[in-house]
């Protein structure tokens, strides 16, 4: 393959493509510039995954990428109509952050079960007050979303004890099919949410959902904040219909500094982390040189994205 031209959306901080060097002209945009340049790339790598420029300036018709590469699991945020129906290839970063955040979603879950913050909130008093915390072995998770980040989130959570329901889009082998989730609902300690984010996962945990919910459990999402109607949890949290929340994804982020969920009982707000732990970078940029290797041999791509169903289709 002769010399491509490879668009890096955003670069803040730097994106490191060494072995790319005389292999590819890369030219570096933002949003501003990214409308001119994509009709000549033949290859585009979404370094700012949380922007929605890609799907604002995404051709119609005409010139457009071949190969477009994000370094993030979702793809929500960059699918569009056109992108869609166009024959462009999209690949995501699966393997990247599957076992942080199950990490993650574990220490979520420890931290709430043994009181983390109490205990913190105890020593800053001064205060010597004994209490009985939750056993994790034993308690029930769903975890919802069947791919590789609710399969590692699950694998962790038995490591614990935990008796862990996967529930996938369909039911197959060890996943229980979405329309199971209501029915299971009530028999779980802890609920995750790690799905994709789709026409058909929006709003999935609103009223109805935490209305099921056993009074006492708790609920984490580390997928997108969208899957989730804010209102409805924390009219839950406030009426103390669920034990407590986590919320790693919001709808909206940055979330603000006068945004009321701060100050929602018994929620835990963290800034959309759990997936990034020390070296994350470099990881990204690793996978996406593999990946184009095999683009500039013609061989087939990993991680390809079913563009209809919004994500990775799990063997």
């Amino acid at each position: 393959m002769t010399e491509s031209t490879l668009v890096v959306f955003g670069d803040d901080p730097p994106v490191r493509l060494d072995r790319l060097a005389g292999r590819a002209r890369i030219l570096v945009c933002d949003e501003s510039s990214l409308p001119e340049l994509l009709p000549a790339a033949d290859a585009l790598l979404v370094w700012d995954f949380a922007s929605d420029a890609v799907r604002a300036a995404w051709p119609g018709g005409g010139p457009r990428p071949r190969w477009v590469h994000t370094a993030s699991a979702g793809v929500d945020r960059l699918m569009c109509p056109e992108l869609t129906a166009s024959d462009t290839v999209v690949t995501n970063a699966r393997g990247v952050f599957e076992q942080p955040i199950a990490e993650y979603v574990a220490g979520l879950i420890i931290a709430m079960a043994k009181d983390f913050h109490g205990s913190w909130e105890l020593q800053r008093q001064r205060r010597w007050r004994h209490r009985e915390t939750v056993r994790l072995a034993g308690s029930r998770a769903i975890v919802v979303g069947a791919g590789p980040i609710g399969r590692a989130i699950g694998r962790t959570l038995g490591a614990l004890g935990i008796a862990v329901d996967l529930v996938g889009r369909t039911a197959r082998e060890g996943v229980r099919g979405g329309d199971e989730l209501n029915s299971l609902l009530p028999e779980a300690d802890w609920v995750v949410c790690a799905a994709p984010l789709t026409d058909g996962t929006r709003g999935m945990f609103g009223r109805e959902a935490f209305a099921r919910m056993k009074p006492g459990a708790l609920f984490v999402n580390v997928g997108r904040g969208p899957l989730v109607v804010t209102d409805d949890l924390v009219a839950a949290l406030t009426a103390r219909r669920i034990g407590g929340a986590a919320l790693d994804v919001f709808e909206h982020e940055p979330l603000a500094a006068d945004d009321p969920l701060w100050d929602v009982p018994g929620l835990f707000v963290s800034p959309h982390m759990s997936g990034d732990t020390v070296g994350w970078r470099d990881q990204l940029a690793e996978q996406f040189q593999d990946n184009y290797d095999r683009w500039a041999a013609g061989e087939p791509l990993l991680n390809v994205v079913d563009k209809r169903l919004g994500y990775v289709p799990v063997d």
